[in-house]
């Protein structure tokens, strides 16, 4: 038989069982992509019997063109209108879970199961992105496509496409010998954006105008070959680039949805998506070996539990963050707690580029996406009634949190475009800014065991792991007072906002009481999780600096809990005080004839967080407003007595108060203490 012969009578077998499986899985209502990679299992060389195809590496060359169809028609799908509607949610919550899910597959990979960092960076790849073609054909075959929750879904899944799509271009430069150090990061990058500036620019100049040309030639076929030209000579200087051929189609996809032909050329290139991708996933069916993923059933078990539990509870604290409700944010969770498509490109990019289709990255990557996959139509089925009964059982104090904090949000949504949101965006990014250093600082200093110190001292030598990751914590730390600066001018910000025009004397007070003891618990868990995520990354592994910085992590980390519930449950008690403190306020002003206050001497303290720090007695107007006299301060030890109303309040300070039981309790609001 020759090669020509072979090659037909492979395609046709091929082509033949996966129509077969096709119908079948339509009528089950189950992924067609199981049953394709099904398919590839089944006559492939790894089942009894022999493989059923003459010449299987020719079936994976055509399926590299599913790769570059499915991306292709993933940027068509793209729609910047729809995804500018929803951007304040899909953007923050897909770049929490992507970064989140990428970091937890690259420990898993080093800590968990001993690889080195290029293949653990891969596994985060495989774990990050949720599958969009599975997403929209599940809700689609259960007429949820007007359901609330789907457009942030999708929205959400396009957005970490986009971003997986550009981590999979680093990624291909760490594997093709560049490895996992800060110069073949910092030139992937850049070689990236000038790639993604370059085509984007262009593209968008010249491609719809060259598009709409074509089309009014009402020729179908010359409008379906030119759009396909474009995306594979893009896609080839893409590969030429050491980027990946899916880059290069995505980016021309999104181009070519901009035009106002894209509806048309979807509908041409759909034929041709759907047979490549079937041969695409037969072609990644022809790998698995069942013999493998069995032995390798613990780790794929493992990872598919991380990538579950791991999205649920990223995507769900992130959107209920960003305004959704309690039901919406569940169903998105549970709706894109899987992998699918994304992950067997990657599995099939990393045995491609390393040339070791053995590795365990590969068997365990697919396998997870495999079994998250098929449980997945499962879990958007119930997440209706999950989100029902979790909504249902939130306690009334967190409800009525949840309330307020979705009207703060429509609030500063609202007073977009004013100076004080442009000065609140300034000082986020400043945040960001703060945090990404403090990422890097500690990313340079965990590659300085990699210099070899033999020369200079054999104790710098034998202790450079432990020497960098200490410099690492010690240059993090020193971020802190920066991050909790740009924290409390965010609180002060959003103080602003809040007690601008429109806004009520009530609740611009009580969010001036609350908002500065939300920012410090703000600040102390980014800083908290940043750090331990770096510690837990260039940590030094085995023997007692593993243990000591196990211990240190696990001290902190009961002891940061503690502090953040503390912090939590005082700045709710104020927030609920602050809302009525304007009335009391008011009432008893009215009800104060008598100047000098009677009663007992009593003591507040201004903890490090109060917002009168740094304002005077007098201008908070305790006398007038309160009815209750600062009689003595005790500043660090120095007492004070006969206070005037010129004296400025610091943090740290201790008031000694008198006044009845009705002044006190005013004094506690104005002061915003608790005690």
């Amino acid at each position: 038989m020759t090669s020509e012969s072979a090659f037909v009578r492979d395609l046709a077998v091929l082509m033949a069982i996966a129509g077969g499986i096709a119908v079948l899985f339509s009528r089950l209502k189950w992924p067609k992509v199981i049953g394709y990679i099904l398919v590839g299992v089944l006559i492939g060389s790894h089942t009894p019997g022999g493989s059923f195809l003459a010449n299987p590496d020719s079936i994976g060359v055509i399926g590299q063109l599913g790769v570059v169809f499915l991306m292709f028609a993933m940027g068509l799908s793209f729609s910047a209108r729809d995804m500018k509607r929803i951007r304040a949610v899909a953007l923050p919550v897909a770049l929490v879970d992507t970064l989140v899910m990428t970091w937890l597959g690259h420990t898993l990979g080093t800590r968990v199961f001993g690889w080195s960092s290029v293949p653990s960076f891969f596994l985060g790849l495989a774990m990050c992105d949720s599958a969009t073609t599975l997403l929209a054909k599940v809700v689609g075959e259960m007429g949820w496509a007007n359901k609330p929750f789907t457009k942030y879904a999708l929205g959400t899944s396009v957005c970490e496409d986009i971003l997986c799509v550009g981590m999979i271009a680093v990624a291909t430069g760490f594997a093709n010998g560049g490895g996992m150090s800060a110069g073949a990061f910092a030139a992937s990058l850049g070689w990236l954006f000038v790639f993604f500036l370059a085509v984007l620019v262009f593209g968008f100049v010249l491609v719809p105008r060259l598009l709409k040309s074509v089309d009014r030639r009402r020729d179908d076929e010359a409008l379906c070959l030119t759009m396909l030209g474009l995306c594979f000579f893009v896609s080839f200087i893409a590969y030429k680039c050491d980027f990946s051929l899916a880059l290069g189609a995505f980016l021309i996809g999104i181009v070519g949805a901009s035009s106002d032909v894209h509806g048309k050329v979807a509908n041409l290139v759909e034929p041709l998506k759907t047979m490549f991708a079937a041969v695409f996933f037969v072609s990644i069916g022809l790998l698995v070996d069942p013999v493998v993923l069995w032995n390798h059933a613990p780790k794929i078990l493992l990872v598919s539990a991380v990538i579950m539990g791991g999205k649920f509870v990223n995507i769900l604290f992130a959107s209920v963050a960003t305004g959704l409700d309690v039901k919406t944010s569940v169903q998105c969770a549970m709706s894109l707690a899987q992998t699918g498509e994304f992950a067997f490109m990657v599995a099939v990019l990393y045995a491609g580029l390393t040339n070791n289709p053995e590795s365990d990255v590969f068997p365990v990557a697919v396998g997870a996406s495999l079994l998250t996959t098929l449980l997945n139509p499962f879990m958007v089925r119930s997440s209706d009634r999950v989100g029902d009964i979790i909504q249902s059982r939130i306690p009334s104090k967190a409800r009525e949190f949840l309330a307020a904090y979705h009207s703060w949000l429509e609030r500063i949504s609202a007073s977009e475009g004013a100076l004080a949101f442009s000065k609140l965006k300034g000082d986020l990014v400043k945040l960001g800014v703060y945090i990404v250093l403090m990422i890097a600082v500690a990313a340079s200093c965990s590659f300085l065991h990699r210099i070899d110190f033999s020369a200079l001292s054999g104790v710098l030598e034998s202790n450079d792991v432990i020497i960098s990751f200490l410099l690492a914590n010690f240059f993090s730390v020193s971020l802190l007072p920066l991050v909790l600066a740009a924290s409390r001018s965010v609180g002060s910000d959003v103080a602003e906002l809040l007690s601008g025009e429109g806004a009520s004397s009530k609740w611009s007070s009580a969010f001036r009481q609350v908002v500065r003891s939300i920012s410090a618990v703000s600040a102390s868990a980014i800083f908290f999780v940043v750090w331990t995520m770096i510690n837990v990354t260039i940590a030094p592994s085995g023997g007692w600096p593993a243990l000591a910085v196990g211990g240190t992590i696990i001290v902190f980390g009961i002891v940061g809990w503690q502090l953040f519930i503390n912090i939590g449950r005082r700045a709710t008690e104020r927030f609920f005080e602050a809302l009525t403190a304007e009335e009391r306020r008011e009432g008893l002003a009215r009800s104060t004839s008598v100047p000098a206050p009677h009663g007992d001497v009593h003591r507040f303290v201004l903890d490090g967080y109060s917002p009168v720090a740094g304002a005077t007695i007098g201008s908070l107007g305790v006398r007038a407003k309160t009815g209750a006299m600062i009689v003595a301060v005790d500043r660090s030890g120095h007492m004070t007595r006969n206070v005037g109303p010129d004296w400025e309040l610091e943090e740290g300070d201790t008031l000694f108060v008198l006044g009845n039981p009705s002044q006190l309790a005013a004094l506690k609001d104005l002061l915003g203490v608790t005690a």
